[in-house]
């Protein structure tokens, strides 16, 4: 298992060099009717730099302003304070005092990558989120989020398309997260599991990016037309009630 582990601390010095530049964007002063959070990890912040991220695709698709707080490298759970509080916590992406009528979450890869190698990870998938989606750090974000009056959809990861990528052997774990996350959404009408596990076609790497971990541009923009179609049909339901 010396593979994973090695591609684990290659990350970690990856995502290091990263975060300066990863960090979310700021948060507007001024609160538009609409607006929506963006909160997690790489999934939600890759091709930012280039103004493709999902973000942008959400905003081009909805026409309303998104903030995009996601970082590059962040963990659900994560315990250092200054690097956390700079959003490599994804807990500590959410700003004070504001509130949002959807907020878009992923979240709990680069814990179970980078914090057990994708083995012998039950005890910190459990501590992610319990077998019921009922409590752990996911629900628990989930719920504070809920508390704030935000429609929550949290967003599955991008499958390997079977060849080439270094987390082909993580496949066990996020099948097993994705589970979890649905048993959560099925608990609240107001939370919204999104799965990815369709969207890659076996064999094709075009939704992947060179490093086949996160997503290309294409990959994002399909991920934000998802995520902009899930909102949209909701949002139509709740003006037909």
């Amino acid at each position: 298992m010396l593979m994973p582990h090695l591609l684990s601390r290659l990350f970690c010095i990856f995502c290091a060099l990263l975060t300066l530049s990863g960090c979310g964007e700021r948060v507007a002063n001024t609160h538009a009717e609409g607006q929506i959070l963006v909160m997690g990890d790489s999934l939600l912040a890759w091709n930012r730099a280039s103004s493709r991220a999902i973000s942008d695709v959400m905003e081009k698709h909805l026409e309303v302003e998104v903030t995009d707080r996601s970082v590059i490298g962040a963990r659900m759970i994560y315990r250092l304070p200054i690097s956390g509080a700079a959003g490599l916590s994804i807990p500590k992406q959410l700003p004070k005092r504001m509130r949002w009528d959807w907020v878009v979450l992923n979240g709990g890869g680069n814990d179970l990558w980078l914090g057990c190698g994708c083995t012998a990870c039950r005890r910190k998938m459990d501590r992610l989120t319990s077998e019921d989606g009922s409590s752990g750090a996911i629900p628990d974000l989930v719920n504070q989020l809920r508390s704030r009056g935000a429609k929550v959809i949290y967003t599955g990861y991008l499958r390997s398309p079977g060849r080439g990528s270094p987390i082909e052997y993580c496949k066990d774990e996020g099948e097993e997260l994705d589970r979890r996350a649905a048993r959560m959404a099925q608990l609240d009408d107001g939370v919204f599991f999104l799965s990815l596990a369709d969207l890659v076609p076996h064999g094709d790497r075009s939704f992947h990016g060179l490093d086949m971990i996160h997503p290309s541009i294409k990959g994002s923009h399909a991920i934000g037309t998802r995520i902009a179609d899930l909102i949209k049909i909701e949002a139509d339901a709740a003006q037909a009630d």
